[in-house]
């Protein structure tokens, strides 16, 4: 029995003790209803039977959905390493792209300076500065720039002075602008493999 239930029929018994030594007459059936709602409120008390027996049902649970949480968790994992492929795949794209970029810089580069020839060169370094800055005013601006970046500054100075000041401006900046790249162009790595 539970301590509750004790407790309420020990009161009970102790108010109909005392109602009767009083002289009053205790009515039989209050007092058994009295006693059934104590049984019935009475919290029940559990056994250890009950524990064992409810507890493989937990373990039971777990056991049935331990399959489906580690498939959720492989899904879950899969999904995660797709994600990354992608962006992976993203910046290898990026850098191939750059790539792509630098390979078409370099290559424009190379044709740029080829024009300026080593004997086209010579015969502009041998001539009068105002005579070659009539020839590089109708040649195009990058073959024109090209010829000016292989003659020594002295004479390259002296065929631009020489030029209308819209010109020789265009050409000056197409000459800095092939000095700025060949700073920033990466140098070309040996036994590299295209």
């Amino acid at each position: 029995m539970g301590a509750t239930l004790r407790i309420s029929l020990c009161w009970l018994a102790l108010t109909g003790g005392a109602l009767a030594a009083g002289g009053e007459h205790a009515d039989p059936a209050k007092d058994a209803a009295m006693r059934a709602l104590a049984v019935r409120d009475a919290p029940k008390d559990v056994s250890a039977q009950d524990y064992v027996a409810k507890e493989p049902a937990k373990t039971g649970y777990c056991a049935n959905i331990a399959d489906a949480a580690a498939d959720a968790r492989f899904a879950w994992q899969k999904e995660q390493l797709a994600a990354m492929e992608r962006q992976v795949e993203e910046r290898i794209k990026l850098l191939e792209e750059k790539r792509a970029e630098y390979e078409a810089w370099l290559k424009r580069r190379n044709e740029f300076l080829a024009k300026a020839d080593e004997s086209v060169v010579a015969v502009y370094a041998k001539m009068r500065p105002d005579a070659a800055a009539l020839q590089l005013a109708n040649m195009p601006d990058e073959a024109a720039a090209a010829l000016l970046t292989k003659l020594n500054a002295r004479t390259a100075s002296a065929i631009l002075s020489e030029m209308e000041a819209a010109r020789a401006a265009g050409l000056a900046r197409a000459m800095s602008e092939s000095g700025r790249k060949d700073a920033t162009a990466p140098a070309p790595k040996k036994n590299q493999r295209s």
